[in-house]
């Protein structure tokens, strides 16, 4: 099974891009192309580059899916993402189609993908949204605190990014969840040190996690640490990156989580915006605004294949 690589680290740099489809008569054709061209993309560029960690993923929205590939019923879990709401926070829903992330050590290896990509998709398709993220020493976002680092690894990877048996059809591929956040810098700098730590729940230099004594219940990683019904803990895999305008004073994190099942990744964006109990919403929404939020799904390689075929 030729699984899109979800699981790999964030890496040095991305390029995020989600674009919606226009109503042409070559539209599904120049998709469709695509799909069957999409893992050469990739191939060529470590074949000519083999030291910069190249990998690229394409995934497709909900309305996307029924348009291009009207006799494939969808995933069990693609649906458009329908906004959360609470009492001081939203988590928006955002349109997109298509969905691409590119990864690597360069970032003209991005740009050049991002170019044949956009090349192929001329006159279908509108962009939404593109973000360039960065690595930010080592491996912390714009905020200070090292991310991702709740991750599972290994064999365990997989078992969160990737779906399984309850879904055989689409076995292999991934839900991938994409979120904007826009930081108030001014504010979260005015937080000492050990107000920025209550936050996040963990501590800033050493990145160890703050005792039960001394987290807040409303700490980030307090509110998304969620469990099944056995308290078997439920994980994703984020490839969050940071990105940054600073003569237009914009700093943000774009957020991306890899599930096999999106219903994991909703529970814990419901425990942020809504809280459980509800009013315990995750502190750090105070500073930081979700401004997009969009669901995909991402097939294996060979489904591309037998999608572009198809």
């Amino acid at each position: 099974m030729n699984i899109q690589k979800v699981t790999d680290k964030p890496g040095e740099n991305a390029f995020f891009l989600v674009y919606t489809l226009l109503d042409t008569g070559t539209t599904v054709e120049k998709v469709k192309e695509l799909c069957g061209n999409f893992a050469a993309f990739g191939r060529s560029m470590r074949g000519r580059y083999p030291e910069a960690n190249v990998n690229c993923v394409m995934g497709f929205g909900a309305d996307a899916w029924g348009r291009l590939f009207p006799d494939k019923p969808r995933p069990k879990e693609l649906y458009p993402f329908r906004e959360i709401r609470g009492d001081k926070h939203t988590a928006v829903s955002t349109p997109g189609d298509l969905f691409f992330h590119i990864r690597s050590k360069s970032a003209g290896v991005c740009f050049e993908i991002a170019e044949n990509i956009d090349n192929a998709l001329q006159g279908v398709v509108v962009s939404e949204d593109e973000v360039h993220g960065f690595r930010y020493f080592d491996g912390r976002s714009i905020i200070g605190f090292v991310d991702g680092t709740e991750n599972p690894e290994g064999d365990e990877s997989c078992k969160a990014a990737v779906i399984g048996d309850d879904d055989p059809m689409y076995k292999g591929g991934s839900y991938a969840f994409v979120q904007k956040y826009i930081h108030d810098m001014k504010a979260w700098n005015k937080l000492s040190v050990e107000e920025q730590e209550k936050v996040i729940g963990r501590r800033k230099f050493n990145d160890i996690e703050l005792g039960d004594d001394e987290k807040p219940e409303n700490a980030h990683n307090a509110v998304t640490n969620i469990a099944d019904a056995d308290g078997n803990e439920l994980k994703i895999i984020r490839a969050n990156m940071p990105f940054a305008y600073p003569s237009k004073g914009e700093y943000g994190t774009y957020f991306i989580g890899y599930a096999g099942a999106f219903s994991t990744t909703r529970r814990m964006l419901e425990n942020m915006f809504v809280g459980d109990p509800i009013g315990n919403t995750d502190r750090l929404l105070d500073f930081s605004k979700a401004v997009t939020g969009t669901l995909f799904f991402v097939p294996t390689f060979d489904m591309l294949d037998e999608l572009a075929e198809d």
